[in-house]
């Protein structure tokens, strides 16, 4: 496990979780936002697959949370006391919270990943578009947790049906499709196989694409990208949020996407807004409350060196 420095000097301490971490914009995102706010915080990268350690560091009195992320998200949950709805509907905590119930402190947790790509849909598209999204198909491109996340959104608060996905793996879709019927949302969803499929269905409004930006090298990935060929070449151009921002946040995807006429959301800006929630929690102050403008200038500051 990774050494844990000496906190003697701060309040309050939370943790990132997972491995591996070391590129991750988070530390950054809510350090900014606890100086802003003149908190003796800081958050500790903790990169390690121990979760039994990690366990035992939310014990010590100055912890009030945790960003939670791979390979720990679903992996985690048996160790926290209770869920939030969207974590249980998801199936996949990025955020761990701590309130008092009867004198005791708890471990909770939720999933923020959904609000940061609900919020980074609705703050970056106007109202007249989102409108014309409601009502209309979506694609998700991958199959882990940050899938069901986007699935949640897109369909809870963006209000697309049905959602199309696509993915290397069947079973990958499979299990993200039966977590979703668990979660109550999984009317309306269809696994895109082939691109004669893909071309027989009606054309999506918006795209969320969750998987890394790696050229594809086996026959199933290079399924998976002439999907998304027929995709984005099918229809009225739409919106494509790139979840993947690391190491650039310029990916291939996003890259054809554009040039095939779509509007690109980078995933940075779903990084924002679920860190922002995850804040909320931790601060118990409402967004207007938090310095929004700060963090992200900050995170475009960062993206830029």
């Amino acid at each position: 496990m990774a050494s844990v420095p000496d906190t003697s000097h701060l309040n309050g301490v939370n943790y990132l979780f997972g491995y591996p971490i070391a590129h991750s914009l988070s530390p950054l995102l809510h350090q900014t936002l606890y100086e802003a706010l003149k908190l003796q915080w800081s958050q500790i990268l903790m990169e390690s697959k121990d979760v039994q350690a990690f366990m035992h560091l939310t014990q010590d009195p100055k912890f009030f949370g945790a960003s939670v992320t791979m390979p720990h998200k679903v992996a985690i949950i048996p160790y926290l006391d209770e869920l939030t709805l969207e974590g249980q509907a998801v199936g996949a905590i990025n955020t761990i919270f701590v309130r008092k119930k009867n004198g005791k402190r708890i471990l909770c947790g939720t999933n923020t990943d959904c609000i940061g790509i609900r919020e980074a849909i609705t703050q970056n598209t106007t109202p007249t578009a989102l409108q014309y999204i409601k009502g209309r198909p979506a694609v998700v491109i991958g199959g882990g947790g940050t899938c069901r996340a986007a699935i949640y959104a897109l369909k809870k608060f963006i209000g697309c049906s049905p959602v199309y996905i696509v993915n290397r793996d069947k079973q990958e879709v499979e299990t993200v499709m039966a977590g979703c019927w668990e979660g109550g949302f999984g009317e309306d969803l269809i696994h895109i196989e082939d691109k004669t499929q893909a071309a027989g269905f009606n054309p999506p409004a918006i795209i969320v694409s969750a998987i890394p930006d790696i050229s594809p090298h086996t026959a199933a990935e290079y399924t998976v990208r002439n999907i998304l060929n027929v995709v984005l070449e099918k229809g009225p151009r739409g919106v494509i949020l790139e979840m993947c921002y690391h190491p650039r946040p310029v990916t291939e995807i996003s890259r054809i996407a554009e040039a095939a006429g779509w509007r690109i959301i980078s995933g940075t800006q779903a990084m924002i807004w679920q860190g922002l929630e995850q804040d909320r929690y931790w601060t118990g102050r409402e967004l207007k409350d938090l310095p929004v403008d700060k963090v992200k200038q900050a995170i475009s500051d960062a993206l830029s060196r």
